[in-house]
């Protein structure tokens, strides 16, 4: 479904981009214990829990591994996707958490607390990274963005804001890069390393038009 037409959500340099949601969850009308049935889970025992009239997404604290899953429609460039996350620590031990666009080998912006990190992926190669101070117990908010900024040239940008916090005007982290992304879709992971569940919640891919 088409959904309501967002204008001027985001600049380069002088090129003003509108923007469309193509596509957007906020697991409201998810049932308890089950996973969207549009969701591709590449694994991970992801399950639809609420709590204080809140439904949100989460992931288990325990195997320690990375997890993830894909959602919403392929999509090469001129695109944004947004999503939430609430992590915790046990002692010394952090989670870490990202966001992607373009698919499995894409980029993806990750949370690093253990690093204090805020990191920006293409696959598995790291491309760069910034300092960050994080939060535990709060919800953090991750945005990328993946937008063609001239010929075989891309900005791919992220921000990251934690709640009671308002969305940045200026990316934390952004690289640019020659080689084409991949047509695919977005995605979120969890690498719960400090043991503890992590949720999410507040999916939404938008694509922007000049």
């Amino acid at each position: 479904m088409r959904m309501l037409l967002l204008v001027m959500l985001t600049w380069i340099g002088t090129a003003a981009y509108s923007a469309e949601v193509k596509y957007q969850n906020d697991f409201e009308k998810a049932e308890v214990g089950s996973v969207p049935e549009d969701f591709l889970v590449l694994l991970g025992d992801f399950q639809v829990k609420e709590q204080d009239g809140n439904k949100f997404l989460q992931l288990p604290g325990a195997p320690l591994d990375t997890f993830g899953l894909l959602f919403g429609p392929n999509a090469r460039e001129n695109i944004s996707v947004t999503a939430r996350f609430l992590g915790t620590n046990k002692g010394r031990r952090f989670p870490a958490f990202d966001v992607g666009l373009n698919g499995v080998g894409g980029y993806k912006l990750r949370v690093s607390a253990s690093k204090r990190a805020l990191e920006l992926y293409r696959g598995d190669t790291l491309k760069k990274s910034v300092p960050l101070e994080w939060t535990p117990g709060k919800w953090t908010h991750l945005k990328l963005e993946v937008l063609k900024s001239a010929d075989s040239e891309w900005k791919i940008q992220g921000k990251v804001w934690q709640e009671d916090g308002k969305e940045p005007a200026e990316p934390a982290i952004a690289i640019t890069d020659t080689e084409e992304p991949i047509n695919g879709r977005a995605s979120v992971s969890g690498m719960p390393y400090s043991g503890t569940p992590i949720r999410f919640d507040d999916f939404v891919l938008t694509q922007l038009e000049k």
